[in-house]
């Protein structure tokens, strides 16, 4: 969901209607390749690389909008310049052989995938992503090499939200959509892109795990009350999960340093998770060890259908790994959606999450409680931003601050979009740079900036 529309006065717009059909949910026709960018304000020089993002771009109608074929929009920046812009669908086996996930016996094809959530770079792979399937390998140039197994040892699906520890340059993620046990399997490989840990989780039930989180010491999974339900899957209008209040919800704590020990679970009250801004480990003043978590929390979500008609708000979790309780609290009172942080940052204490909130984007700060907005166009005809990633500075300081927010605005006055670069240090401030698109980009998901000293 656009958290542009996170309201529940908007409701109307997620209902039977295909709200993801109209306006700039509406998917674009053709792939287009441009060279040569017209660019209001200066690159900075030192963005060198690729700004992928991945998102939703149904050829035909479907059920929901979670479920359009996965279409990539890219812009190359070398040299204080704008290379280029290309846009392609993944080009999935199933693209142009429609064949079923789920097989007759109720296994999995996992090559069946619309690989529309997110893309994300790891040990030279750059890989698109949906949580139901296999991970697909496309080049930084967006064509599609093919699904990717991690040569034969993933049986299994691919969060689209996996975790790279910015420490030792592993790849956390796990898999889940089994009808049988198990439901849930975490995975890990190393910085070289060898899987080395499968391991099962014993949940109750399939149930819809979006995303989890990393600390220093820990993975934390989400085990909440959004369960498969079968009567819906067999309708096959929309996504076969429901809100079961007798499901109860928990996180499950497990130690990365013992991949295969016990995962310790903790109920906290009934909620649904789609994104985690980012968890750490910590230490009270008393000396007691604590997990603090951030994410955008839902109080529930898919009662009686699947409509988009919920608002998230930014919530706190601390974990006291002595007491085996944990404290729950609101940050903040205002709808928001796809909260990220210096990646550089992930399981550790950052200090800034930057969300999409209505129609602009606001910058939490952990440490003092504020909020700073940053809005685009003017107050009659707002530009509306999509998720923006943070880029660190190579020559500056190598802080939160020392760099800047990179993502796609869509102009409703002309009906088209940009690529806007944010100075980090002057968030409220005018953008550094405006990189004019020949096309409109389509509200999606997620995506990621890669440097050009990465291979993909």
């Amino acid at each position: 969901m656009h958290p542009a529309d996170a309201n529940p006065d908007n409701a109307t717009l997620f209902g039977a209607g295909e709200f993801f059909r109209r306006d700039n949910y509406a998917p674009v026709v053709d792939e287009l390749t441009a060279f040569d960018l017209p660019v209001e304000g200066a690159i900075p020089a030192e963005l060198n690389g690729w700004y992928l993002r991945n998102g939703p771009n149904p050829r035909q109608s479907s059920g929901h909008w979670f479920t359009g074929d996965g279409m990539i929009h890219g812009v190359r920046l070398e040299g204080g310049r704008a290379a280029w812009y290309r846009n392609r669908w993944i080009r999935t086996d199933s693209f142009e052989e429609y064949f079923p996930l789920y097989n007759a016996d109720g296994t999995r094809d996992l090559r069946s995938s619309v690989a529309n959530t997110h893309v994300v770079n790891h040990a030279g792979k750059t890989l698109a992503l949906v949580e139901a399937s296999l991970p697909y390998q496309v080049t930084n140039d967006l064509e599609t090499i093919g699904a990717y197994d991690f040569g034969g040892k993933l049986v299994d699906s691919m969060t689209a939200h996996p975790k790279i520890c910015p420490t030792t340059g592993e790849l956390h993620f796990f898999g889940y959509g089994n009808l049988f046990e198990p439901h849930v399997t975490y995975h890990r490989a190393d910085a070289s892109g060898e899987l080395v840990v499968n391991r099962p989780l014993d949940v109750k039930a399939l149930t819809m795990m979006h995303d989890f989180a990393l600390t220093a010491e820990h993975v934390i999974f989400m085990d909440l009350p959004l369960v498969f339900d079968v009567n819906v899957a067999m309708e096959g209008a929309s996504l076969p999960f429901r809100w079961n209040d007798a499901y109860g919800a928990r996180l499950g704590v497990l130690r990365r340093d013992d991949p295969f020990g016990q995962v310790r679970w903790f109920d906290i009250d009934p909620c649904y998770v789609f994104h985690v801004a980012n968890a750490y480990d910590s230490t009270t003043p008393d000396g007691t060890e604590v997990i603090v978590l951030h994410a955008v929390r839902y109080p529930e979500l898919w009662r009686e259908n699947g409509d988009l008609d919920a608002a998230g708000v930014m919530w706190n979790w601390t974990i006291d790994l002595t007491a085996g309780r944990v404290a729950e609290r609101q940050i903040d009172s205002r709808p928001v959606e796809f909260p990220r942080i210096d990646d550089r940052l992930v399981g550790l204490p950052a200090r800034y999450a930057v969300s999409v909130a209505d129609k602009h984007l606001v910058r939490f700060d952990f440490a003092s409680g504020e909020v700073e907005p940053h809005r685009f166009g003017t107050a009659s005809a707002p530009g509306i931003p999509g998720e923006a990633v943070f880029v660190p500075s190579a020559s500056g300081p190598a802080d939160e601050l020392g760099g800047w927010y990179v993502g796609y605005v869509y102009d409703p006055v002309r009906d088209g979009s940009d690529l806007v670069i944010l100075d980090a240090s002057d968030f409220g401030g005018e953008p550094v740079a405006k990189i004019v698109l020949p096309q409109r980009v389509p509200y999606g998901f997620h995506g990621n900036w890669i440097t050009d000293c990465i291979d993909g």
